[in-house]
This record gives C-alpha cells, structure tokens and sequence, in this order.
C-alpha cells in the first residue's frame, strides 16, 4: 500500500508545483493582479489546490488583473471583478485565508524538523501549535493588504480588522487541516508521519483542501456581515 501510495503523493505534489509555476509564470509575464497580495494567494493556493487552483485562476482571477481594471475604470464602466457571483467572491476570500494558513503551516513544520518540539508526548500537537500562531500571524498579514487599502485605513486600524476578520475564517481552516491530519495520524497510519516523507505533504494537501471546506460557510458570513471585504 506504501509504495503506490507515495507514488501518488509525489505526482499530486508535482501537479501542485507545477500548478503553482504556471500561475507565477503567468503573473509574471503580463497579468499582475489589480490587489498585489493575490499575486501570492494563487500561486500559494495551487501548492495544495493543484489544477483546481489553476481552473480557478483562470475563470476567476484573469478578471482582476491590473490592467483589466484599469481599463474598465477608464472606460467609466464597472469594474470586471464585481460582477462575480457572491459564491466565487467567498471562494477568493477563503483562499486568501488558506494562502497565510499554508504558509505558516510550511515554515512552521520545516522549522519543527530542524527544532523538534513535542506537546502532552507527542509531536504533532507541537506542529499544530506552532501552526496556528505562524498561520494567524500570516493571514493577518494577508488581510491587512486587503483591508487597509480597500478601507483606506492607517496601519493600527488596518491590523485590528485584520485581526477581527481573519482569526475566526483561519481557526476555522485549521480545525478542518487538524481534523484530517489527525484522522490520518492516528486512525489511517496509526503513527506519525516524517516530514520527509512526500506522504506527509499529499496527506497536508488533503488537509488544506478540508480546511477549505469548514472555513468556506464561516467566510460567506464574514462577508455577508461586511467583517472581511469582497474580494
């Protein structure tokens, strides 16, 4: 079982790499987004996303480039993001959550191998410790260039709503993360993974993608309450 399986870890890594390096690529070469922080969002999201990430870029996030929205500004018409239907606005709002959630996590489980920490005898809880105050502290970074721009706020103001509009969506993203990592610790494997092992990262993907599903209804509230902005 081990072995087809890593095979299939390693090839939906490859697709999530490669996934993210089209998107970059495609940043790069002439289609910046009009908000920058979502030029880190997509190619984040497609590490564990993978073609979906890259179906979703290009139907959602061509519509929000930079020079798209200028050229719908200077025609005095409206501009081409607003008119994505509400669901895809709180698809784009979990992913920018998700991308400071991955990110924390990836820093946060490489520096554990390097400074191994174990919490109540085991180290998993340790990672997910340290994943969830790296992974706020990313998302509310994230948030601030959303959010302070959009509202035209200083910088103490601008982190405050960051705060308030990213802890409840990004706890939510990680209660589904930690939610299938431990079924998969401690149910499918019955030990813990090495992080080394390609396993351990298809097996962080799927995560990321249950953390999306129990983030995205607490994203569509924040949105229709007006506490996180529309993408």
């Amino acid at each position: 079982m081990t072995d087809p399986l890593r095979i299939i870890a390693i090839v939906c890594l490859l697709l999530g790499a490669a996934s993210a390096l089209i998107i970059a690529v495609d940043l790069l070469a002439a289609h910046k987004q009009h908000m920058w922080i979502m030029n880190l969002v997509w190619p984040i999201t497609a590490l564990y996303a993978g073609p979906i990430a890259l179906w979703g870029y290009f139907t959602a996030g061509r519509l929000s480039t930079y020079r798209v929205v200028q050229e719908a500004k200077a025609r005095g018409e409206e501009l081409p993001g607003k008119k994505k239907p509400f669901w895809q606005m709180v698809v784009l709002g979990t992913t920018h959550c998700g991308a400071g959630c991955t990110l924390g996590d990836i820093v946060a489980e490489w520096g554990l191998v390097v400074f191994p920490q174990t919490l109540f005898g085991q180290k998993i809880f340790a990672a997910w410790a340290v994943d969830y105050v790296l992974a706020l502290g990313f998302g509310i970074i994230f948030q601030y260039f959303t959010i302070a721009p959009m509202r035209g706020l200083g910088f103490r103001d601008g982190i405050k709503a960051a705060f308030k509009a990213d802890t409840l969506s990004l706890t939510a993203w990680q209660v589904g993360m930690y939610g299938w990592m431990a079924i998969a610790v401690f149910v499918i494997f019955r030990h813990e993974i090495p992080k080394t092992d390609p396993i351990f990262w298809f097996m962080m993907q799927i995560g990321m993608l249950a953390g999306f599903l129990t983030s995205y209804p607490v994203n569509w509230w924040l949105l229709r309450v007006g506490i996180k902005e529309k993408m």
